[in-house]
C-alpha cells in the first residue's frame, strides 16, 4: 500500500510513511489532469462535497469514495466547488458515467456555520487553514440545483448527514419554520440516509444495468420523491402513513406524531418504509438495510487503502482542524443504544451497535504507528459512546421486536449484554502493539453502565459483567488528565427530558473516579459536559444546576446551549410545544435573551457580568 517509507528513530524503530514520496495516485482524483494520469477519459460516478478531501476513514466524502472504487468503479471527488462565479468547478471533472453523489459533508452545514445563538462563525474545521467562506448554507441544495442546471441528465444522489436528517418534514431552527423534505428543496433524485455505503453501491450496479434512476427506487435504504402510484413495498411490513407536510404546517399535533412515528420505526429491526405526502408529491424512506451483527461490512469500510493524510493539493494551504484533532484516534464502532432526546447519532447510525473486529482495529492501529504524525499516543480509541463495544442483545429476538429508544433509560434493558470484557482486551491487545505508548480514552463513556457495578459488595458478578476492572482501567491508563462524561443536567424533570439517569450517578462515580485518583496518586480531572435551555428546563433548574455543580467544586467550561437540530425528540418538543409521545405541553425557553440567561448560570465565577461562552 506504501511504498516509499523513512526510519524513525523511534525505540520500536517502526519504518515511517513518507507523504511526500506517496504517488498521487495514491489518492482519489480531484482534477482532470489527475484522472487522464490514471487513463480515465470519463469517471463513472463524481462525489461533490463541502468538505475539504482527506482521505481518512473519519472522513465520509473518503469512505462513500474508497467503498465505489473496491466496488470496480471510477470515482472522482469534487471538494468544496466555488458556487459564486461562472460554476467553472462543477465543470471541470465533466460528466460522470453513472451519477453524481452530493454531500454537505461531515458535519451539517448550519452547525458548521452559525453559533446556537445564530451567530455566524468565523472558522470552519473542514477547511485548510480552518478558513471558513469555502461552502454555501446548505450545500446539499445549492450543489444539486446547479449540477440539475449543467447536467439535467445525470442523476443526483444526495446523502451525508445533513440531508440524512432531513429525509422528510423537519423543523429548521436557523429559519424558524417547517421545512419538506431536502429531496423536495433540492430536486435530487434519490436520498441517501444513514451510513451509505451499502446503499450507493447498490445504485451504481442498478444504473449499470439500467440507466433509469427511477428503477433504484426498491433499494434499501434510499428515499425518493414520486407523484406515480407506489411500487410494491420491499418489505412485508405495512407502510407508515405520515400527516402530510401540509397538515405539518397547519396542525404542530401532526408534526410531533410524526416524530412519534418515525422514532419507534427507525428503532426497529424491521420496519415498514415510511410515507408522507406533499404538495409535490409523496415522499417514500425505504427500511434501511438490515444490521451486520458480525460487522463485516464495518470491516469492509474501515479496511479500504486509505491513505489517512489530506489530499496533496493542500499542503501549502494549511492544516485542516478536524484531520488534525482525530488523526491519532481511532473508532471501534458506529451506532448508540443511549437514546438522548438531543443526539442524532442512533437516528443516523442506528441504534444497534455494530463492533469492528479486533483483527480490523489492529490492523488501522499498525498502519496508523507508521504515519509521520503519530507519536505513540493514541488520542481517542472510542466511538460515539466510548464503552458500547461489541455490545448487544444477549437474546436477538426480543430486540427484533422491541421499540425502545434507549436501551438504558429509564433503566438498562435486562436483555443487553453490557459485559466490558471484550472491550478491556482489546485496550490491552493495543497498548501491547509497537510504537504505541499509551492509549487515552478521548470519546465520553457512559457511566451508567458502570455505577450499577461499582461498589464492593455490590451487584457485580466480575464473569458476567468487568465494570469495575474497566473503569479503573480507564482511570489508571486511559486519561490524558481528564476523563470526559455526560450527565448534561443535574434537575431529575430535565433529565427525564433528556432520557438520562439521575445526577445521583454521576456523583457516585465521581467520589470512585476522586478515590481511585487518590489511591493510585494521579491527578486527573472528572470533566462533566452539561445542557442549558433544553425543553423542560427552567431558570429555576439552571440555578439549582449552578448550586449543585458549585458545590462540587466546578468552575464548567464544557457546556452548550441546545442547538436544535433536525429529527431529535428535543427538537421536536421545542418546535411543538408537546411530548411527541403523550402530545402533553411542555415548556421551552426560546426568548434568546432568556436563553442566554440560562447560560450564564454555568459561568457564575466569572468577573464580567453577562459572560458569554
Amino acid at each position: 500500500m506504501f511504498p516509499c517509507a523513512l526510519k524513525t528513530k523511534d525505540s520500536d524503530n517502526l519504518p515511517k510513511i513518507d507523504p511526500d514520496a506517496l504517488p498521487l495516485e495514491s489518492w482519489l482524483p480531484v482534477s482532470k489532469k489527475e484522472m487522464e494520469k490514471r487513463g480515465w477519459e470519463q469517471a463513472d460516478i463524481i462525489l461533490v462535497s463541502g468538505d475539504a478531501y482527506v482521505d481518512h476513514p473519519s472522513f465520509g466524502i473518503a469512505v462513500i469514495g474508497r467503498i465505489l472504487e473496491q466496488a470496480g468503479y471510477k470515482v472522482a471527488v469534487l471538494p468544496q466547488p466555488n458556487w459564486r462565479d461562472d460554476l467553472r468547478d462543477f465543470r471541470k471533472l465533466g460528466k460522470p458515467r453513472l451519477f453524481f453523489g452530493v454531500s454537505a459533508g461531515s458535519m451539517d452545514s448550519m452547525v458548521n456555520h452559525y453559533t446556537a445563538r445564530k451567530r455566524l462563525r468565523s472558522d470552519d474545521a473542514y477547511t485548510p487553514g480552518g478558513k471558513a467562506g469555502f461552502r454555501p448554507d446548505y450545500p446539499t441544495i445549492v450543489y444539486t440545483k446547479i449540477l440539475k442546471q449543467i447536467y439535467p441528465d445525470v442523476p443526483v444522489v444526495a446523502g451525508g448527514i445533513e440531508a440524512s436528517m432531513r429525509r422528510i418534514t423537519h423543523y429548521d431552527y436557523w429559519q424558524d419554520r417547517l421545512r419538506p423534505s431536502f429531496l423536495v428543496e433540492s430536486g435530487a433524485d434519490l436520498l441517501v440516509y444513514g451510513m451509505g455505503e451499502q446503499p450507493v453501491v447498490e445504485i451504481a450496479r442498478q444504473l449499470e444495468r439500467d440507466a433509469d434512476v427511477a428503477h433504484c427506487r426498491h433499494i434499501p435504504q434510499v428515499s425518493y420523491l414520486t407523484g406515480d402510484p407506489l411500487p410494491p413495498s420491499p418489505v412485508p411490513e405495512a407502510d407508515i402513513c405520515l400527516a402530510s407536510h401540509e397538515e405539518c404546517l397547519k396542525d404542530k399535533r401532526c408534526q410531533a406524531r410524526n416524530f412519534a412515528l418515525v422514532e419507534t420505526a427507525s428503532n426497529r429491526m424491521r420496519c415498514g418504509r415510511i410515507v408522507q405526502k406533499t404538495a409535490w408529491g409523496r415522499v417514500v424512506v425505504n427500511p434501511p438495510f438490515p444490521s451486520d451483527p458480525e460487522g463485516h461490512e464495518i470491516d469492509r469500510s474501515f479496511d479500504l487503502p486509505y491513505t489517512r493524510l489530506p489530499h496533496p493539493r493542500y499542503k501549502n494551504r494549511g492544516e485542516i482542524p478536524a484531520f488534525t484533532m482525530i488523526r491519532n484516534s481511532v473508532n471501534l464502532h458506529r451506532g448508540c443504544f443511549g437514546g438522548c432526546a438531543f443526539c442524532t447519532i442512533s437516528a443516523h447510525q442506528g441504534k444497534q451497535v455494530r463492533s469492528r473486529s479486533e483483527k480490523s482495529v489492529l490492523k488501522e492501529i499498525r498502519q496508523l504507528a507508521r504515519m509521520p504524525y503519530f507519536k505513540g499516543n493514541l488520542s481517542d480509541l472510542g466511538g460515539p459512546s466510548a464503552n458500547m463495544y461489541g455490545m448487544k442483545g444477549k437474546d436477538a429476538s426480543k430486540c427484533a421486536k422491541c421499540a425502545r429508544p434507549s436501551c438504558l433509560y429509564p433503566s438498562i434493558c435486562p436483555n443487553l449484554d453490557h459485559d466490558h470484557r471484550r472491550l478491556l482486551e482489546l485496550y490491552k491487545k493495543v497498548a501491547a502493539l509497537p510504537g504505541i505508548r499509551h492509549v487515552f480514552i478521548g470519546s465520553g463513556i457512559r457511566y451508567d453502565m458502570l455505577v450499577p457495578y461499582l461498589k464492593t459488595g455490590g451487584k457485580e458478578q466480575a464473569s458476567t459483567n468487568h465494570a469495575r476492572e474497566y473503569a479503573r482501567w480507564v482511570i489508571e491508563k486511559g486519561v490524558s488528565g481528564r476523563l470526559k462524561v455526560a450527565p448534561e443536567h443535574t434537575q431529575a424533570s430535565v433529565l427525564e427530558r433528556m432520557r438520562k439517569m439521575p445526577f445521583s450517578q454521576f456523583e457516585e462515580f465521581k467520589r470512585f473516579f476522586d478515590e481511585h485518583c487518590r489511591r493510585c496518586g494521579l491527578d486527573q480531572q472528572l470533566v462533566p459536559y452539561f445542557i442549558s435551555a433544553h425543553p423542560g428546563c427552567t431558570q429555576q433548574d439552571m440555578q439549582a444546576l449552578q448550586e449543585k455543580t458549585r458545590h462540587l467544586g466546578y468552575k464548567l467550561e464544557q457546556v452548550q446551549l441546545f442547538t436544535p437540530t433536525p429529527m431529535t425528540l428535543a427538537t421536536e418538543t421545542y418546535y411543538t410545544g408537546l411530548d411527541p409521545y403523550t402530545l402533553k405541553p411542555v415548556f421551552s425557553e426560546h426568548d434568546p435573551l432568556r436563553r442566554d440567561k440560562q447560560t450564564d448560570c454555568f459561568f457564575w465565577y466569572k468577573k464580567k457580568a453577562g459572560y458569554r461562552r
